[in-house]
């Protein structure tokens, strides 16, 4: 008999399996898996009885790393609903455009997040705190039946910004989910002992496939809501973490931190790095300090999110620690599941040479379904029935991948995905802008930062007089009108942008300006 992968299944194994065993630290909460499935249960209940959730509606979290956003992601499922966590780093208006885009039926609200949520307009809101855990327990403490589960049907939308600036759903299914989980703990080697803590937010790309392997193998989740690295440290000592992931903005805090030299970082066995590529450096003076494998990864919200890690082969035990390091810095190799190849333009594989220039391509379970309501949208990036990732990249002789451009202009910045045309038409927004490009320039601290050129209009040229526009008033302009972390750490006032033939921006001759 065929039965159908689903997530689901990773939580019913625990309850069975693991239900006396910790399975989740949160601040001063520690409870066992057995608890955990109780509270997954009821909370289906919940949403079943009090907000009418039932089969493909969508439920919006804005949370951070909580006991309450982790269950979501068995309860949302459990009463058949499609759970939607959102960043909150984002502002009012780009919440409100997901909310409003996902059809979302209820939104429930973190108390932290409580300055966000008073600006948005939800259709019905749940209010995490003493209300939530009162409403919780006076559920039925039986099982919650999804019903027949379809591993096609969706169960996940997390949205992302392609490279028109438009947030876009990437609709993740329940077969998608599981093979992810199933792969992702295969390539990485977790096991049943495994302490993760959960470092990266699990609205993230990197951070939402965690749930599930974690569950699936019954190891212990340790939550973190938001990240200091204080904190981080703290909990690597007492709980006796051994994993955790980290982007160079984070990583860099880490290491900058005081206490680093004194804590207890001994049970720590592998880090990985993702969001953007670290340099080889970063890799070494991580793995000095804390004592472990740092491995960097890549992934993406259409691939649930991870694709590739990379692990070192064991043909490179001879190699110098410098060459294994190296590897250990790429792209890395696929993961489990995983058919990658790096494709010119008429879809023929480039050569392994490290040299040649290709669009990293994938087909795999982990890939989705689409996008929302973007039928136009998905066929394009589905094409030929490869996910393109419009992320550039060679490919060495032993097959390691490495990102040497992105081909759409998409900045990663400590890990967040920034659209440069979204940055772009904020900046026109202004009376005083004529003309704006945003690209990437390298930051020690983030991977790299917006940095924008602007064509400014005299006082003349605006229907009503105003000053001309000077660098610190456009940050300022972006960072009150999308989130704080998409503003220009830079902006420059030029005469005019270089252009082609065709009147587009060469922006390969603004990056190659000097800083």
């Amino acid at each position: 008999m065929r039965v159908a992968l689903t997530p689901l299944d990773f939580l019913e194994r625990a309850r069975r399996y693991y239900a006396a065993l910790e399975g989740v630290v949160d601040g001063d909460r520690r409870i066992t898996y057995g608890d955990f499935a109780s509270r997954s249960h009821r909370l289906a209940h919940l949403l079943r009885e009090r907000h009418g959730i039932g089969r493909g509606d969508r439920v919006a979290y804005l949370c951070g790393n909580t006991l309450e956003l982790l269950e979501a992601y068995y309860g949302v499922l459990l009463c058949g609903a499609i759970l939607s966590p959102l960043n909150i780093r984002l502002g009012a208006a780009e919440a409100q455009f997901v909310l409003e885009d996902s059809g979302a039926a209820l939104l429930v609200l973190h108390p932290d997040q409580r300055e966000l949520g008073d600006r948005l307009a939800p259709k019905d809101l749940l209010v995490l705190g003493d209300a939530y855990e009162q409403a919780l327990a006076a559920q039925p403490a039986t099982l919650c039946d999804p019903g027949e589960v379809d591993e096609d049907a969706v169960c996940e939308i997390f949205y992302t910004s392609g490279s028109t600036g438009m947030p876009k759903g990437a609709m993740l299914t329940h077969r998608n989910l599981a093979t992810h989980a199933t792969d992702s703990a295969l390539t990485l080697g977790l096991v049943h002992d495994d302490v993760v803590l959960h470092t990266i937010p699990l609205f993230h790309v990197n951070g939402w496939g965690t749930p599930h392997y974690v569950t699936m193998l019954g190891a212990k989740h340790v939550m973190l809501p938001r990240f200091d690295a204080g904190e981080v440290l703290r909990f690597i000592e007492q709980e006796r973490v051994t994993r955790l992931s980290l982007v160079p903005t984070t990583a860099s805090a880490l290491l900058d931190h005081a206490d680093l030299a004194g804590r207890d970082l001994s049970s720590l066995v592998q880090v990985t790095v993702g969001g953007a590529p670290p340099l080889p450096r970063m890799i070494e003076t991580l793995e000095r300090h804390l004592r472990c494998e740092v491995v960097c990864g890549y992934g993406l919200t259409e691939a649930s999110p991870q694709l590739t890690k990379a692990v070192n082969l064991r043909s490179h035990a001879q190699l110098p620690e410098r060459d294994q390091v190296a590897k250990r810095s790429t792209t890395g190799l696929p993961n489990v599941g995983v058919d990658l190849r790096v494709l010119d333009d008429d879809d023929h594989e480039v050569v392994w040479d490290s040299r040649t220039i290709g669009e990293i391509c994938v087909r795999s379970n982990h890939v989705m379904a689409g996008y929302w309501n973007a039928p136009e949208a998905t066929a394009e990036v589905l094409r030929g029935g490869w996910l393109r990732t419009g992320d550039l990249a060679t490919v060495d002789a032993e097959g390691y991948v490495t990102i040497v451009d992105r081909r759409k202009d998409l900045i990663i910045s400590g890990g967040e995905n920034i659209a440069s045309v979204e940055v772009e038409s904020c900046l026109m927004e202004h009376p005083g802008v004529a003309e704006a490009a945003v690209v990437a320039m390298p930051d020690e601290r983030w991977g790299e930062v917006p940095r924008a050129f602007v064509v400014v209009r005299g006082p003349e040229a605006t229907p009503v007089p105003i000053p001309v526009p000077t660098p610190d008033v456009l940050v300022n302009w972006v960072k009150a009108r999308l989130a704080k972390f998409k503003a220009p750490k830079r902006v420059e006032i030029v005469d005019e942008l270089p252009k082609g033939g065709t009147g587009k921006v060469l922006k390969n001759e603004l990056r190659s300006r000097p800083l």
